[in-house]
């Protein structure tokens, strides 16, 4: 097995709102391999039981997630911080999370919307992307995206040294809207930098974001970008990364939310991909991308998932 997935071509159908799928969206790791750095190899891999009980383990960070550390405490790199998790409180679902690591999150395609300076516009040096709510837009505007409530955390672990929390280091995240549109590259977004963010890693390892539930475009099962950079200076500097992957949300999770007002264009896009036929977790079916998810349509959705690099 491989930590990193040969991208099916994305569909070419238009849908019934006149929308194609996005023309190269996840491509593949050709499309975007300029961004990333060379990875670890795959580390010692679970037998199918460990990693069912590894995907129970990715519980919402919700609710035991410690508080992130602002910017202005970072303190320039991983190894610096992880120290500090001698004297943290780990929570039930980093000590699980630590217990079952060992798989390396498979390395995905950052896709042709990064919006970190890899291909166009760069968020990642404008003054306020470093923030835990995402659902607005920064700087000249103040657009809000609109949709079902979600909280998303990554537990982020050092394989090479234990499975340690990766304290320290930091997570950008970005993804589409309920449309299934990006900000800052998508027709009349061009503006906006809504559902992008940066946090930094608290001393459990453990980063939290809180967003909407993104849509569902044609060709693509519905997704969260992200790339975890060594430190908050890298990340807010476009520096090289540590890892590029993606979060899969639930079949159950998704089809709940896209039968709210407002996902009619999801509804409809959604059942068109499965995990399978994803031109990024077809290889695997997305096992170790797939959150763990709780919550209701009605009254939003929290999502975890560990992170091993």
């Amino acid at each position: 097995m491989t930590t990193s997935h040969t991208p099916k071509d994305p569909r070419t159908s238009i849908d019934q709102d006149g929308h194609k799928p996005h023309p190269n969206h996840d491509r593949g790791l050709e499309f975007d391999l300029s961004t990333l750095m060379s990875r670890r190899s795959l580390g010692m891999f679970f037998g199918a039981g460990g990693a069912a009980v590894a995907l129970a383990a990715c519980t919402p960070g919700g609710s035991t997630s410690t508080p992130s550390t602002p910017a202005s405490t970072a303190t320039g790199t991983a190894s610096a911080t992880t120290s500090a998790t001698s004297s943290a409180t780990a929570t039930p679902t980093l000590t699980r999370a630590i217990a079952e690591c060992g798989v390396e999150i498979p390395e995905e395609t950052a896709g042709p919307y990064p919006g970190d300076g890899s291909n166009g516009p760069n968020v990642l040096e404008a003054s306020g992307v470093v923030r835990q709510d995402i659902t607005s837009s920064f700087g000249t505007s103040t657009t809000k995206a609109e949709g079902v409530p979600l909280t998303f955390t990554l537990t982020l672990l050092d394989n090479a040294n234990g499975c340690v929390p990766l304290a320290g280091a930091a997570v950008y995240a970005w993804h589409c809207d309920k449309d299934g549109k990006y900000s800052m590259y998508d027709s009349g977004l061009e503006n906006e930098n809504f559902l992008r963010g940066v946090q930094e890693a608290d001393a459990n390892g453990q980063v939290t974001f809180t967003s909407i539930f993104p849509g569902a475009y044609l060709g693509r099962w519905p997704h969260i970008h992200f790339e975890v950079f060594e430190s908050m200076s890298y990340a807010t500097s476009a520096g090289q990364v540590l890892a590029v992957s993606q979060i899969a949300l639930t079949d159950a999770a998704c089809k709940e939310v896209y039968a709210m007002a407002g996902y009619e264009s999801s509804a409809r896009n959604f059942p068109r991909t499965t995990l399978q036929s994803d031109n990024v977790f077809g290889d695997d079916g997305g096992i170790y991308q797939l959150a763990t998810m709780t919550g209701s349509a009605s009254a939003g959705y929290t999502a975890g998932l560990n992170v091993t690099i």
